[in-house]
């Protein structure tokens, strides 16, 4: 009887082309993976081109912090005006003044705030206190203005349930030093009012985390 030898050859290169389509197939969903990744910076490149879009689609003038102070540091609502403040980077709008005053350097005071809360990326409004039923208490937060900077916290209302964070998007601070923060006294009265295109540096931790822009409409009330 003749002996055949076994087909070692073989056997190892069909080995070895089964462990080469695996590692090409691993190789493709990691490529995948990859090219499915986001970078901080393709997600701020994302947040700028959205809230360019929300300016455009707004019709939206933005102006210069140079221009806002020549005009007395007022927006105008006829051409839907907001101003850029470079700091910050917060694009405001004031609608109203507001009666009484500015908070005074030094001060401590509880702030009444009633606000819609749009997600500007996901072009959808995600919160909002500013309505007439009962159930709608307004935010409650605490600030303090010391040497010109302010700093504040929620005591209560939806921003700290929804995000579970006494914390204040430092975007909601930079009206503070525009606007009076009074209570009225006649029926000619009115609360300061603003409207805020905030980036996700100057907002909540969700927008941060995220890199999300958020739209705003703010008004601020000092507690009686």
């Amino acid at each position: 009887m003749k002996f055949m030898p076994k087909p070692i050859l073989f056997l190892n290169f069909a080995h070895d082309m089964k462990k080469f389509l695996f590692v090409m197939i691993a190789a493709i969903a990691v490529l995948a993976s990859c090219n499915d990744y986001e970078t901080y910076g393709d997600m701020k490149e994302k947040e700028r081109n959205a809230i360019s879009k929300f300016i455009a689609d707004s019709s939206i003038t933005v102006i210069s912090e140079d221009q806002f102070v020549k005009q007395g540091k007022t927006t105008n609502l006829e051409r839907n005006e907001f101003v850029k403040l470079d700091k910050s980077g917060v694009y405001m709008q004031i609608v109203r003044q507001g009666c009484g005053e500015m908070i005074k350097d030094g001060e401590s005071v509880n702030l009444c705030c009633r606000f819609r809360e749009y997600n500007i990326i996901g072009d959808s409004l995600y919160l909002w206190n500013d309505t007439d039923i009962m159930a709608s208490e307004p935010d409650v937060m605490r600030v303090t203005r010391s040497s010109g900077t302010f700093t504040a916290s929620f005591t209560s209302g939806m921003m700290t349930l929804a995000y579970s964070s006494a914390s204040v998007p430092a975007g909601w601070l930079v009206p503070l030093a525009y606007v009076n923060i009074g209570r009225p006294k006649s029926m000619q009265d009115e609360i300061s009012k603003v409207r805020l295109i905030v980036p996700h540096t100057q907002g909540h931790a969700t927008a941060s985390s995220n890199v999300r822009p958020y739209y705003y409409i703010i008004t601020f009330e000092r507690e009686a």
